[in-house]
């Protein structure tokens, strides 16, 4: 098929409400590494990786090698046996968490899933339905993870799960209170015990927050937050769940986002980065956590074999290459050089985020912080003809997410900016 009979094609067959980025949807047939490649033969450098999944690189050759060689062996079982690359991965995963202290993972086949059994998992162990998460949070398109996000844009549907509640997130840009940090002592973590108090009943099964919101526009909260709502969250007997299907696997410097608050959360959520592309889900809990999911329950793709392999390949070759350190590094480098452009174009009102997971807030106006929406769907445009692949996020679409691939080099940074720059210039 050539690309407009593609564009045919789905225009008939897949149903409509498929978000695409840009005026005309970007078609991809084939990609290597930091490189993607259009129906019409056009290369692009990818700074978004398919919203932060390829965290490896396209096509990672060392991955696919042993993709490959499992196909070959066993490629399905179900949860109902025991195989060999799904205890491997969950023994490694086991290694890695924050403390050591998350040590018996339940797979599934995408972030969303994950979320739903953290949830089941929580309710489970304490006997509460009561959840709180961060306003501007997403967790995911089925009915109880949407009712868990707070964005009206993908809160889809006539009705939603009940047991949500949502506290003020940590958006230092623009403040709920007004404040500025550090004078205002982390007031919005305040908000988590006020949020408990009055629409609860006092007694919740869990928190949940990702550790930089990503659809959000990759918001970061600042270095207490977590560690205030942690002691809060613990005083009214729930369990502390980290959504790190974004900021997982080094991308932010280490292996998952939360541990640079310190904080030791009861369950950890995966997916995306974590298989390079493969679908994958990850459920991660301390063991008598794990236990207090009482009764017996199935995946029918959770934890498959090829799977399995697949992600456990990805965290040998971030370790093997010390892609973590590389992200910290790296990241610190493509920090600056964005910090650089804030000073040359002042549709550039603020930038955050960690490691190789960054993110430039647009305005019209600095001191008002209007949303540069109209801007930003423009920079995604100019981008792309420019031959650079972004995301676009935010309550207002008007932050531009840049995450790369973790392998990445300055010189590819370097690339980056000059691409980018050339697409600011024309906005």
């Amino acid at each position: 098929m050539n690309q407009e009979e593609i564009l045919l094609a789905q225009k008939e067959f897949i149903f409509p409400s498929h978000l695409h980025h840009y005026s005309q949807p970007l078609v991809i047939t084939h990609a290597k590494n930091q490189f993607v490649y259009d129906a019409g033969g056009k290369e692009y450098l990818d700074f978004f990786g398919g919203i932060l999944v390829i965290s490896v690189g396209h096509c990672n050759e060392t991955v696919n090698a042993r993709v490959r060689e499992q196909m070959d062996r066993l490629q399905h079982t179900s949860t109902l046996y025991v195989t060999e690359p799904q205890v491997r991965l969950a023994q490694k995963i086991a290694s890695i968490t924050p403390g050591r202290a998350l040590t018996q993972s339940f797979f599934t086949n995408s972030g969303t899933e994950a979320n739903e059994m953290a949830i089941l998992t929580a309710r489970c162990y304490t006997g509460s339905s009561d959840v709180v998460a961060l306003r501007y949070a997403y967790h995911g398109r089925s009915a109880l993870a949407l009712a868990m996000s707070a964005n009206s844009f993908w809160r889809i549907g006539p009705s939603q799960t009940p047991g949500f509640t949502h506290a003020h997130n940590p958006y230092c840009y623009r403040c709920p209170y007004g404040l500025q940090y550090p004078s205002c002592d982390v007031r919005c973590a305040d908000d988590v015990e006020e949020t408990i108090r009055t629409t609860t009943s006092g007694a919740i099964a869990a928190f949940i927050a990702e550790p930089i919101q990503g659809t959000a526009g990759f918001i970061t909260a600042p270095k207490e937050y977590f560690g205030k709502v942690h002691e809060i969250v613990k005083r009214y007997g729930g369990l502390f769940i980290s959504d790190e299907v974004q900021t997982g696997w080094g991308r932010t410097g280490k292996w998952f986002g939360i541990e640079h608050s310190g904080v030791v959360p009861d369950i950890i959520v995966g997916a995306k980065g974590l298989a390079n592309g493969s679908p994958i889900g990850l459920t991660v809990a301390r063991p008598e956590v794990a236990a207090g999911l009482r009764g017996a329950t199935i995946s029918t793709f959770g934890g498959n074999p090829v799977t399995a392999t697949a992600a456990k390949a990805v965290i040998d070759f971030i370790d093997d290459n010390n892609l973590v350190g590389n992200c910290e590094h790296t990241g610190a480098y493509l920090r600056s050089c964005l910090l650089e452009l804030q000073q040359k174009y002042p549709l550039i009102g603020d930038v955050r985020g960690m490691g190789l997971m960054q993110g430039l807030e647009l305005v019209t106006d600095r001191q008002a912080k209007t949303p540069a929406t109209a801007e930003a769907g423009r920079l995604m445009e100019y981008a792309r003809e420019n031959g650079l692949l972004i995301g676009k996020a935010g309550l207002h679409g008007n932050v531009i997410r840049v995450a790369p691939p973790m392998n990445v080099t300055q010189a590819d940074i370097g690339e980056f900016i000059a691409r980018f720059d050339r697409s600011l210039a024309m906005v």
